[in-house]
């Protein structure tokens, strides 16, 4: 499981025009499945994203989680994290998981950030999606329960 993280002051998706998901201060979470990944992947994913602490003290210090400071989430699928450049010109993306399989544990790690006790807020799993962000800092890290 790979999550891009960004520290957000304001995102949103929308898709065909409407809003689906937005947020003001927190974090955006671009979220890649691949087909070895587990319910324990994600369990581990929502605890590490939930603890990171990428939001400054009153020192400027990055000490703070995201639950510290009271963000909020805005969970986006992407299966593209998945995708192999390393032949050619177009990226094979055999990495990711099949949409069955990828959807359920999307939505697995999203209930797992609302029990945490994370608002969440996300796209829509398989859709064309619009996602503007502002990314705050910036701040942007990757994650990989690989790793």
């Amino acid at each position: 499981m790979k999550v891009v993280v960004q520290r957000s002051k304001a995102a949103s998706v929308t898709i065909d025009g409407d809003t689906v998901g937005a947020i003001n201060q927190g974090l955006v979470l671009l979220v890649g499945i691949t087909h070895e990944d587990t319910e324990s992947d994600v369990r581990w994913m929502a605890d590490k994203v939930a603890g990171l602490r990428i939001f400054e003290d009153e020192a400027g210090k990055m000490n703070h989680s995201v639950q510290d400071i009271g963000g909020q989430i805005l969970s986006v699928s992407q299966f593209t994290l998945y995708g192999d450049c390393r032949k050619g010109r177009r990226p094979n993306f055999m990495n990711a998981a099949k949409p069955e399989l990828a959807e359920r544990l999307y939505d697995l790690f999203n209930r797992n950030m609302q029990e945490i006790g994370l608002p969440v807020e996300t796209g829509r799993f398989g859709a064309m999606m619009d996602v503007s962000l502002v990314n705050w800092g910036p701040v942007t890290l990757i994650l990989d329960s690989r790793q």
